[in-house]
């Protein structure tokens, strides 16, 4: 049986739409447009893709902690209420 990574798989599928793109400056800026308000900055490509998996991770977090609807990604919809099994099924 795999293990199954559900919010690691919802960051790398969010992370696969991200649009970056290089500012006037010569910095970048990337951003996740099924993730409204996911943004990030950086002054090399490699930063802004670091803190825009950042940006998600906390954005995911506190979307979850208030309630919000997140965007169904790939399939992967983490709006749905958790599944618990009783401890005897362990």
């Amino acid at each position: 049986m795999a293990i199954r990574f559900t919010l690691t798989e919802y960051i790398n599928q969010a992370l696969a739409y991200a649009v970056y793109d290089k500012l006037e400056d010569g910095t970048f800026s990337g951003r996740i447009p099924l993730c409204k308000g996911v943004i990030a900055f950086a002054p090399i490509l490699r930063e802004c893709e670091d803190e825009l998996r950042s940006t998600l991770e906390d954005w995911i977090l506190v979307g979850l902690k208030l309630g919000h609807p997140l965007p169904v990604i790939s399939g992967i919809d983490l709006n749905k209420e958790p599944r618990r099994e009783p401890v005897e099924a362990m």
